[in-house]
């Protein structure tokens, strides 16, 4: 398609849509009322978490943990004045489509994104208030994959939202995926000191030495913006990765959670496995004492106890959709994890439990979803929670070349919740309320579902 072609092509979509000559029923479904997310938000609270509503999951829609991407831009939450979109895949016809209904279309909007799209590449040319800039990736197999939002509003105040899911109608319409939501931040007072602010999990610093990173011009006044933002109020840590070779300790990838757990967490049995969830799985070696263990387990089973580095193997289950799982998903459950990668590691299927999510009426909504955590079944707690855009893969979280140096090829977002931060307590309440905090809701059903023995993992192609 030639670019004169694709401005015309974006061109009618933006008049039709301006003009109301859409049908949006297709990106759009009646699960929302108008001016009601504000509180919704309220009572999700402390954990701000969600899942997206299913299309075909019509429990989904009236659940109070669900989300739609219209309900982010609900005007209960605030005159939306300017915004960020940073993500991997970016469909900007579909995005626009919720910024029409906000009636925020007009709005200046930057978007930072990962894969090419010449729909993208383009969009400035026609909508001049939209400002894309691709984040190009010198490694094939790198991407710049993190899933954030920077709303900022009339009064001065802002948001962050952080998610697993693409900006595309397939990943909104029948995948599970997780939704943080941050409260209201309120801008601090002109005389407010360079480092007032900050939230009690250094939240605030943690963005900014991200967004930094990117070296992206049009971010400076959103750099400044937050740092003249009150972030006191958020109660999770902002786990990241960023591309390079990093000294140790670095603050980004695996290396960045095992810092956090060291320092907060308290001392957890050896026996109580963490339990991954992405939606693809890397190559991981022919060995789970490679990369698996060596990099990733040894950095997310550390806590407060002085003996972490003297413990031998650490117990995991990794969630990922059986064959069986996918061939009864709403749409077929195509899946990212490659034949050959498995053939070469098949040693995880005795880790591998089934997608099962019926206490949240998803089992048929194959997850996009990425989260990791460490719970004890019996007990019904739970230690901590990551969302996060991180795959299990060595791409997102890095690995330790023979210099100690952590090699990270992705950007990746994700938020880590912590109970002594969140509830004030050493573990999250599961099934029933504590000291009158509600159960964190996991996006999965517990105990967990390992594979049967005639159970094969949903395998395809693609990212």
């Amino acid at each position: 398609m030639s670019t004169e072609s694709l401005k015309q092509s974006i061109g009618e979509f933006l008049n039709d849509l301006t003009q109301d000559k859409l049908d949006l029923s297709e990106c759009m479904y009646d699960t929302v009322k108008p001016g009601a997310m504000a509180e919704k938000l309220k009572r999700a609270a402390p954990y701000n978490m969600f899942l997206t509503a299913i299309r075909d999951s019509k429990p989904t829609h009236d659940e109070p943990l669900s989300i739609t991407m219209q309900e982010i831009f609900d005007e209960s939450l605030g005159e939306i004045e300017t915004s960020v979109q940073i993500n991997f895949e970016i469909e900007i016809d579909w995005l626009l489509t919720f910024y029409h209904k906000a009636r925020i279309l007009d709005k200046p909007l930057l978007v930072l994104y990962g894969a090419a799209d010449p729909d993208l590449d383009e969009i400035n040319k026609v909508k001049s208030n939209v400002n894309a800039i691709r984040i190009k990736m010198p490694p094939e197999y790198a991407h710049s994959h993190s899933k954030i939002m920077l709303l900022g509003y009339a009064d001065g105040t802002m948001r962050i939202v952080i998610s697993t899911a693409n900006l595309t109608m397939f990943d909104w319409h029948n995948c599970t995926q997780s939704l943080w939501m941050s409260p209201l931040l309120p801008a601090l007072t002109e005389d407010a000191e360079p480092t007032a602010g900050e939230s009690p999990t250094g939240f605030k610093a943690d963005l900014l030495r991200y967004l930094v990173v990117y070296q992206v011009e049009q971010l400076e006044p959103w750099l400044e913006r937050i740092r003249k933002t009150d972030f006191s109020a958020i109660n999770v840590f902002l786990i990241t990765s960023v591309p390079g070779a990093h000294l140790q300790p670095a603050p980004w990838g695996c290396t960045a959670i095992g810092t956090v757990l060291e320092h907060h967490m308290v001392p957890i049995d050896d026996s109580i496995p963490i339990v991954c969830q992405s939606s693809s799985i890397g190559s991981l070696g022919f060995t789970p004492m490679g990369w698996v263990q060596r990099d990733l387990l040894r950095h997310m089973r550390r806590n407060r106890s002085q003996v972490n580095r003297l413990r031998g193997f650490m117990p995991f289950k990794m969630i990922h959709p059986s064959k069986r799982n996918a061939l009864a998903s709403h749409d077929g459950g195509i899946s990212p994890y490659k034949q050959e990668h498995h053939d070469r590691q098949s040693w995880l299927t005795a880790h591998l439990q089934q997608w099962k999510s019926d206490q949240r009426h998803r089992s048929q909504a194959m997850p996009h979803n990425k989260c990791y955590a460490r719970f004890n079944e019996q007990e019904q707690s739970l230690y901590w929670f990551l969302l996060t855009s991180a795959n299990i893969s060595k791409a997102a979280w890095g690995y330790t070349d023979r210099y100690s140096l952590l090699t990270i090829a992705n950007y990746e977002a994700g938020v880590l919740f912590l109970p002594k931060f969140v509830i004030g307590d050493e573990t999250f309440p599961l099934c029933s309320s504590r000291n009158g905090f509600p159960p964190f809701s996991l996006p999965y059903d517990v105990p967990l579902t390992p594979y049967a023995a005639d159970d094969v993992p949903s395998v395809g192609s693609g990212l």
